[in-house]
């Protein structure tokens, strides 16, 4: 049985509690206006959860983050149709964190 460290769960909620921030403004990033500026915000948004999801043992929210983070600068060098592979991942995102939430909050 895994032994259960209450510090260490501690810190998993606060970083995915700032990932699913992250990953709102992704999506606001997404839905608003289109510019370089917004595309730079949603790589380097990805960029950070990519770094600091592995670093939690979050090898899912890492790897889809590094995807996210390649999508958004293809876009920004004008690659086109990556608009909604930008949103499959942000959404992917969403629910990987989410399912996170949900366990840390069932262990004692």
């Amino acid at each position: 049985m895994a032994m259960v460290d209450p510090e260490l769960d501690a810190l998993k909620r606060e970083f995915l509690a700032e990932a699913r921030a992250k990953v709102r403004e992704m999506e606001s990033k997404l839905d608003g206006e289109e510019g370089p500026d917004s595309l730079e915000r949603l790589a380097y948004l990805a960029h950070q959860l990519k770094g600091s999801g592995g670093s939690y043992g979050f090898e899912r929210i890492s790897d889809e983050a590094a995807q996210l983070e390649k999508a958004a600068e293809r876009m920004t060098s004008g690659a086109g149709g990556v608009k909604q592979k930008l949103r499959q991942h942000v959404a992917n995102l969403l629910a990987e964190i989410d399912k996170h939430l949900r366990e840390l909050a069932a262990s004692p």
